[in-house]
């Protein structure tokens, strides 16, 4: 099952750091968030993924163009004509598809977009800004279990997110935008879609949590998957700052692969 990957927002509640580089690049130790999520996914088997690229998409193409430098050791003989010769190669074992999809393309335009890299199957989906715990392997069998057309990992961060309304079966009613510090469950990323759902994507105008999971639930074909963990986004230079340093002092929840 392919990866989806949305990382072509401006990040402007962190402009600190996106003034000079896409959000998804924004490093948590000396890595960017965006391979902390592939880390996780590639933890549970899942390899492949596919990148929609917006703002500064080109650094995001850089950073995998070298991707082997950053993490491997090279000798380049200068006497030889430059040859490189790579050592020790510490990459993953990824396949990743990066596609320009417009810089001002809003989240459920850029997966329209994408949807022919999908091979017409079912799909995983996150942010490029977000970081979790949850067990991805239990996500997808919840998912291939109730037959709907999308689910959605719900979490409970606290008051400041939009929540989901949810039934006692799973299912999604509805969607109300920032509670108050009720413990309300909110869209937490981490979504698995069934090609059928590609159709309520819309144009590029379009925002994913919108109109399509809105008419995903109306529709009965969107269900939720509750994850009680850790779950943390990176929208300002503070979630930033608490990423990092649970990152450096060992005790990252996230970091659920071995090395």
């Amino acid at each position: 099952m392919k990866v989806v990957i949305l990382a072509g927002g401006y990040g402007t509640r962190i402009s600190e750091e996106t003034a000079v580089r896409p959000k998804p690049l924004i490093e948590i130790g000396d890595k960017p968030i965006l391979w902390h999520i592939m880390k996780i996914y590639s933890h549970y088997g899942f390899h492949e993924f596919v990148i929609p690229l917006g703002y500064k998409g080109v650094l995001i193409k850089e950073y995998f163009a070298h991707y082997d430098l950053h993490e491997s050791d090279v000798t380049y003989d200068f006497s030889n004509g430059g040859r490189r010769a790579i050592h020790q190669r510490l990459t993953d074992p990824w396949k990743v598809t990066l596609v320009d999809t417009g810089k001002d393309t809003s989240t459920g335009g850029r997966i329209a977009r994408i949807g022919a890299y999908l091979a017409n199957g079912p799909f995983m989906l996150t942010y490029g800004d977000g970081v979790s715990d949850v067990d991805l392997a239990e996500l997808v069998k919840f998912h291939r279990a109730h037959g709907k057309w999308a689910t959605v990992t719900a979490v409970q961060p606290g008051g400041r997110f939009g929540a989901l309304q949810l039934g006692e079966e799973g299912g999604v009613r509805g969607f109300r935008e920032k509670p108050k510090g009720d413990g309300g469950w909110m869209n937490g990323g981490f979504f698995v879609f069934e090609p059928e759902a590609l159709a309520y994507m819309g144009g590029d105008g379009t925002m994913l949590e919108k109109e399509p999971l809105e008419s995903l639930a109306r529709l009965n074909q969107l269900m939720a998957f509750r994850h009680e963990g850790f779950w943390h986004p990176m929208d300002t230079l503070r979630d930033k700052m608490s990423l990092e340093t649970l990152w450096k002092t060992g005790s990252a929840p996230w970091k659920v692969w071995r090395s």
